[in-house]
């Protein structure tokens, strides 16, 4: 019987098949309920006692290769179906690569960069995480100043010295710092208000703020600038600009453009008026210009600041504000064809 039984292994060792039914067959033969296996198990009982541990030993074995036998067989088989189902069919279409798409920020803000560096200005970024004195001091809002309330501020908490940015003026003070004039430069970049969140208005937004310095440079530089930025970015050449109130600027003003009351939503945008505001500006206060060590006798310089997300709003007319920071790939995917 024991030699019966390791006839029996050394034809499970020699078998190979790549026909499923002809491995279920050889898997029914052996491993089945009534397969050989069962057969010799069954016989145990009428081995003599000295051939028993030898018996059981051999027919543990035969157990054992016919499991595995079937185990590499199968295995073998199902993974030439998923080669063959890869590789073989040349005809079949290629898996969809989706493409994604620039934010509509992103969109805007490259615009702007791309429209100021034709005429010269360079990009400048700095931390978002700001001391006192860069976010508001040197910029002529001292300790107490009333004007510190016209933004409402994230403080951290363990240090009342150090703070979420609220405009990226900050970034033109360190630019000033450590750069002589001429100076040409935007700072666009994310900042940090402690407002309400609604359609209109979120804690946190976007800015391009612009520096202009050097000997010379008047009022009338800053309007040719912004009217040249209208131009290129609206399409719109006529502008106006009325008088306002900054820290940092004196003069200030506010740019308004003429965008028209063509269409219904034209006259709910500009709420009748045809004009809409897009910025800040002004020419440096000469207190700022002495704060970051620049000598206002002979250096004079204008700036200008703007919402990202408000011009993304107007050129793409989003409803909500809060729709540029959820993330909804139904909102993002219809900006694949942007510029």
């Amino acid at each position: 019987m024991i030699d019966k039984i390791k006839k029996h292994i050394a034809e499970v060792e020699a078998f190979s098949s790549t026909s499923k039914d002809e491995i279920e067959a050889f898997r029914i033969k052996y491993l089945g309920k009534k397969g050989l296996l069962n057969e010799f198990f069954a016989e145990f009982k009428n081995v003599p006692n000295d051939q028993k541990k030898e018996f059981g030993q051999v027919v543990n074995t035969l157990k054992n290769v016919a499991q595995e036998k079937v185990n590499d067989l199968t295995e073998s088989i199902d993974a030439a179906q998923v080669a063959s189902g890869i590789y073989d069919d040349l005809s079949r279409p290629g898996e969809p690569v989706e493409l994604g798409s620039r934010h509509p920020i992103s969109i805007v803000k490259n615009k702007i960069i791309d429209i100021f560096s034709r005429i010269g200005f360079n990009v400048s970024e700095g931390p978002e995480i700001e001391d006192d004195w860069h976010n508001f001091s040197a910029l002529n809002l001292p300790e107490y100043h009333p004007a510190r309330d016209m933004q409402d501020t994230f403080f951290i908490q363990t240090d009342p010295d150090v703070l979420l940015r609220t405009h990226t003026s900050s970034v033109q003070v360190r630019y000033m710092e450590n750069n002589k004039p001429p100076i040409r430069t935007i700072s666009p970049g994310r900042v940090y208000r402690n407002e309400a969140i609604s359609a209109r208005s979120h804690c946190f937004f976007h800015q391009v703020e612009g520096l202009y310095v050097d000997k010379g440079v008047s009022f009338a530089d800053l309007k040719q600038t912004l009217q040249y930025f209208t131009t290129q970015m609206f399409g719109k050449s006529k502008i106006r600009l009325r008088p306002s109130y900054f820290p940092f600027t004196e003069p200030s003003a506010e740019v308004d453009v003429y965008w028209g009351l063509e269409t219904e939503t034209d006259y709910k945008m500009t709420k009748g008026t045809g004009w809409l505001e897009i910025m800040g500006c002004g020419m440096v206060d000469p207190n700022v210009l002495e704060n970051c060590g620049i000598d206002s006798e002979t250096y004079t310089g204008f700036a200008f600041g703007m919402g990202i997300d408000r011009i993304a709003l107007l050129l793409h007319q989003i409803p909500d504000i809060r729709m540029f920071s959820e993330n909804d790939l139904r909102f993002l995917q219809q900006f694949k064809n942007a510029d």
